[in-house]
């Protein structure tokens, strides 16, 4: 049996002549927290609608829990809770009278499910605070309550921190890994703040122009983001030839004529500089760097950063 939760194979959507999501095929694990990450406009949006049976793709296939989600709609999306857009709440209302309009609809009788709802968000059952009062916080986290009212096996949760302060940024992401840890959720997060994805997920996956471009686990990601040291010498192509031919540098990287990067940790950056000095190379700066995710991005994107 699968262990995803989650997975899509070669998942298409064309509006018009134009491809929103274009053969993406991703791979959500019981039990974590997957970030789907990228920039306004990637395709985010579009693939949770998908995956919620909210819009038909245009080619592909979408199995959740082991099973094609065409034709097993009734059995699967009760399973599933989602934040996709803010919920017509009523401004009158106070949150938990909302939530009990809600639970009603739903057919969950039992007062219990609000509750637990609101403590699950630390929101009060009892306040007598409107809705229209509630801060920006406060409504998504209200809003995520009624993803979790009925206490689902999957949590599909489609930009859950956008427009929040910071301090509203760590409550949410508090609850949410939360979530995951203690109630043993699975967790589909969309996001464009690379930043607190890196703080949250377990998994990722990077989308651009809906092209998924990587998918891994953050700790893989981690790796690939090594140590380097940047060189600035007044021949970068000939200062290479001597890393490589007089101590076995291999991957040593002309940026441009004056720019060299090395990605070896066997290197000594001291015995390279006396090397180039002697060889009649000026050596003007070395430094050692570290990549971040960000750079990471870059580098996959091909094109800017990522907030």
């Amino acid at each position: 049996m699968s262990d995803y939760v989650i997975e899509t194979r070669g998942l298409t959507k064309r509006f018009g002549a134009q491809n929103s999501v274009s053969d993406l095929s991703i791979h959500v694990r019981k039990g974590r927290i997957y970030g789907l990450l990228g920039r306004n406009g990637a395709g985010k949006t579009t693939t949770m609608r998908m995956l919620l049976g909210l819009t038909a793709p245009s080619s592909g296939e979408v199995r959740i829990f082991g099973r094609p989600l065409r034709g097993n709609e009734k059995r699967i999306l009760p399973r599933i809770g989602s934040l996709i857009e803010s919920p017509g709440f009523y401004p009158n209302l106070t949150g938990t009278e909302n939530l009990r309009i809600f639970a009603e609809l739903r057919g969950l009788k039992d007062p219990e499910y609000v509750k637990t709802a609101l403590e699950v968000v630390n929101l009060p059952y009892r306040d007598k605070k409107l809705f229209s009062q509630y801060s920006l916080g406060m409504k998504q986290r209200l809003a995520i309550a009624l993803a979790v009212m009925h206490n689902p096996e999957l949590l599909i949760l489609d930009e859950p921190i956008n427009g929040l302060d910071p301090i509203g940024i760590a409550e949410v992401r508090d609850f949410i890994r939360a979530l995951c840890d203690t109630s043993g959720k699975t967790i589909l997060i969309s996001s464009h703040i690379l930043s607190e994805i890196s703080l949250l997920a377990d998994d990722i996956g990077i989308i651009d122009h809906g092209v998924l471009l990587e998918e891994e686990s953050l700790a893989e990601l981690e790796a690939k983001n090594g140590k380097y040291y940047r060189f600035i010498v007044s021949s970068a192509p000939q200062a290479a030839d001597l890393l490589r031919d007089k101590l076995g540098i291999r991957n040593a990287q002309v940026n441009h004529t004056h720019e060299l990067t090395v990605r070896d940790a066997r290197l000594d950056a001291g015995a390279a500089v006396r090397l180039l000095v002697e060889a009649g190379v000026a050596v003007s700066d070395a430094h050692l760097y570290e990549d971040t995710l960000e750079d990471y991005f870059k580098e996959v994107t091909g094109g800017e950063g990522i907030a």
